[in-house]
């Protein structure tokens, strides 16, 4: 199968593009790990986003779309895969779209997780990150530490990330709302969005999006 996964930020995407990949026997094709392997492997374009990034500005759809096709090409996604961060906007949207029909393939499905927007600003704002170790991550409601503001792990004060801030989380979903939400209409039209309810358990979530890419 070949899926787009979409949402707003604190939607989920990440978690639920690992286990779905999983199930499905797919590659997980994020842009967060585009842009990592191919800076880290000092590709063309690799260089190209990293020039962008230095600079502070954002790396062109022409550089993103180009590490997008090639990892598609890879052998291991000949048979599908899922994107998660790609298509970011409708121009990259139309792109895969010229990048599929050459190759004779087009997608199956889009799935949309939906989230309201005072509750991804709760899952993000809640988030508490270890000093020490940043893979000890709490929050506040959801997975609290046992002493306020101390690790449960190491001991470590716990803070919460500048990027994790209200301000910057409603900043980011106004970014989504503006660049990223017209591809679910892009989408609805050709009939290929399915809007997944994003609230509940990680496998609660995931099965509903297994169910409805079976119908």
């Amino acid at each position: 199968m070949r899926i787009v996964l979409v949402g707003p930020p604190g939607a989920g995407k990440g978690t639920q593009a690992a286990f779905l990949a999983k199930n499905l026997s797919i590659p997980h094709i994020s842009t967060g790990d585009l842009f990592r392997a191919n800076i880290s492997q000092g590709t063309d374009l690799g260089k190209q986003a990293k020039a962008y990034m230095d600079a502070g500005d954002l790396v062109p759809d022409e550089v993103t779309i180009g590490m997008a096709k090639d990892r598609m090409e890879q052998p291991d996604a000949v048979s599908g895969f899922l994107l998660d961060g790609f298509p970011r906007n409708v121009s990259q949207a139309e792109a895969l779209d010229v990048m599929l029909q050459a190759e004779g393939m087009k997608l199956d499905a889009v799935l949309d997780l939906e989230v309201e927007e005072d509750e991804v600003v709760k899952r993000i704002a809640g988030r508490r990150i270890c000093r020490n170790d940043s893979s000890h991550v709490f929050h506040v409601t959801y997975a609290p530490p046992k002493a306020e503001g101390v690790c449960d792990t190491c001991g470590g004060e716990l803070y919460q990330r500048g990027d994790d801030s209200e301000a910057t989380v409603r900043n980011r979903l106004e970014v989504y709302h503006t660049q990223t939400e017209p591809i679910i209409d892009y989408y609805k039209a050709q009939g290929l969005l399915v809007t997944i309810p994003a609230l509940g358990e990680v496998a609660d979530v995931t099965k509903r999006a297994m169910d409805a890419l079976k119908k």
